[in-house]
């Protein structure tokens, strides 16, 4: 067991610049390989976004500043040549899942945007891979557009709960993952795996991905590639998802194909394409890794019955930091991912565990632009410092970890949490991983296994609820956090200056209400008591005139909800 959590992993004052900062390379040769000559060299579509924002009206260059930029970038002098030359392979087919999500959330992208004159609401629409803000519970900003549907491009638009549920029981396919639902000449529902739906872009991010297996030198990866190519064309995932729990030494990786269920909010069955494109932090990898042998210990420690933790969480887990050098589809879709946890499959779950990916480029650019700044306007003046970055990366390191905890099929045996919750099922979830990585610091720390001030972890992790509610409630993490929020307020878990505006942390209580909303997150899941968290989310997630009234205060101080990346290899090649 490892002691110390941030003095080890060196996520504090100068360590953490000596641990982040790349190391100078030596000399070489003017004929030496240069990755990032070669990277700019290449030629691929270059990103979305080209346009002239200044031109746009003042209404749509107001929706944009919702957003900052922040460029993904990294060491590339950490990579073989082998492996820099498979980035081009490997952003060309997230480049594919692109498209694929664009399919999925909204439609014909070319024509939505050929429709929009304003160059920065065309640059919105792109942001938000539609024309509903995700940041403003899915509004419409286009004219003439109406509601998202709930159940957004994965089934026909005029389709009941009821027909589907009815149609279901006679073809389970049609709640598979990886099938889209349309309707058949005689109008009846019917399944469409996703590689037949999306056929052009699947075989092309299959080829790429193949292309990129032969040149992979590590073993794993090659396997996972090779695996992954196939599931791309047959929509059988399982295989791949078990190669990919499997590599240990790779260097670079990617996160690739349907994943998240975050787009279905009718009920929360079809996942979404998406792609990250990836390079490890070998001395902070090796060193958080080590957290994972702590799960078992804390799975026996939480707060409800045993019957609610009789699932021993996977002893292969990984637990990585990497830098993020391209995203895609789903995850880039209005909030972006800053850590992940993977995959979601309950039975390689059990046999493997997941893996936990820190993504510390993009955390810390949240950390700066947008943590920092809210602390300073709604944080009580003499708790602002606690508000640190280490706190920030161990309450997302540990809200990943969390995600291992708990239970994964319902106590009735009849099928997994995420069935039995379904449209639910993410965002309590999400709010699961988020109290119980709390309190898994809180415990570690008890226990002598981290050296850490645990008021900067509460008042890190309050600030961290008003950035995250800010995601709005077409976000599982925005519904977590509303939840969590009202929930804390009703328990006394933090208290509010109505002189100052700002809001203090009650220690005490804030143990308190991490203890009981643990215990009723995992009841809730054990239990599959879908009309229960109906009723939960109904009452805890909603935004009250208070906070709407503080949260307008951050957009009137100008801080932006949440980044937006230049990337690709243009950007890679111009470092």
């Amino acid at each position: 067991m490892m002691k110390h959590l941030l003095s080890t992993v060196c996520l504090s004052g100068a360590l953490l610049l000596a641990a982040c900062e790349a190391t100078p390379p030596e000399d070489t040769p003017e004929d030496a390989f240069s990755c990032r000559e070669f990277l700019a060299d290449q030629n691929l579509p270059e990103p979305t976004g080209m346009y002239d924002v200044t031109q746009g009206s003042p209404e749509a260059q107001a929706l944009l500043a919702k957003y900052t930029s922040f460029r993904l970038t990294t060491d590339l002098s950490a990579l073989s040549e082998a492996e820099c030359r498979m980035i081009p392979r490997l952003i060309a087919a997230a480049h594919e899942m692109d498209a694929v999500f664009w399919q999925q959330a909204y439609g014909d992208r070319d024509a939505l945007l050929a429709s929009i004159d304003d160059p920065a609401l065309k640059r919105f629409a792109e942001i938000n891979y539609g024309p509903w803000d995700r940041l403003d519970g899915n509004a419409p900003f286009v004219e003439g557009v109406g509601p998202k549907p709930p159940g957004a491009n994965f089934y026909p638009k005029n389709m009941t709960k009821e027909e589907f549920e009815a149609a279901a029981e006679a073809n389970p396919d049609l709640k598979s993952l990886y099938t889209v639902v349309v309707r058949d000449e005689d109008e009846q529902l019917r399944p469409v795996p996703y590689h037949e739906a999306y056929e052009p872009h699947m075989k092309a991010a299959s080829e790429q991905l193949r292309a990129a297996a032969a040149l992979a030198e590590e073993p794993g990866l090659k396997h996972y590639l090779e695996l992954r190519s196939e599931a791309l064309l047959n929509s059988d995932y399982q295989p791949s998802d078990f190669a990919w729990m499997d590599m240990k030494d790779n260097t670079l990786d990617v996160v690739i194909g349907p994943i998240e269920t975050y787009e279905d909010q009718l009920f929360g069955y079809k996942a979404s394409a998406e792609a990250y494109v990836l390079v490890k932090d070998r001395e902070w990898s090796e060193r958080l890794a080590r957290y994972i042998q702590l799960l078992p210990m804390l799975q026996e420690g939480l707060p409800v019955p045993p019957a609610y933790k009789q699932e021993t969480p996977g002893s292969e887990s990984d637990l990585n930091a990497y830098d993020v050098i391209y995203y895609a589809g789903d995850c880039n879709a209005g909030s972006k991912t800053i850590a992940i946890n993977l995959p979601n499959d309950e039975e390689v779950q059990l046999q493997k565990g997941t893996r936990r990916l820190q993504l510390k480029n993009a955390m810390r650019a949240k950390f700066d632009k947008i943590l920092v700044p809210i602390a300073d306007v709604l944080i009580a003046e003499d708790q602002r410092d606690h508000i640190t970055f280490d706190a920030f990366f161990g309450n997302t390191m540990f809200h990943e970890v969390a995600h291992g905890l708990g239970i994964k099929n319902t106590l009735d045996g009849a099928g997994t949490v995420r069935q039995a919750l379904r449209e639910h099922a993410s965002a309590l979830e999400e709010g699961k991983a988020d109290i119980l990585g709390l309190y898994m610091v809180s415990k570690l720390k008890e226990a002598g296994e981290l050296d850490v001030d645990l008021m900067d972890n509460y008042a890190t992790f309050l600030a961290g609820i008003f950035r995250s509610v800010r995601f709005g409630a077409s976000s599982a993490h925005g519904r977590a956090n509303m939840i969590r929020f009202n929930f804390f307020k009703e328990m006394g878990a933090f208290e509010r200056d109505a002189d100052t505006g700002t809001y203090r942390v009650n220690f005490d209580k804030m143990t308190d209400a991490m203890n009981a909303l643990s215990e009723k997150i995992l009841r809730f899941q054990g239990d599959g008591d879908y009309e229960g968290v109906a009723a939960f989310v109904a009452k805890y997630a909603q935004v009250g005139p208070e906070l709407q009234a503080d949260l307008d205060r951050l957009a009137e101080a100008g801080i932006p909800v949440d980044i937006v990346f230049e990337q690709g290899l243009s950007v890679l090649g111009s470092e």
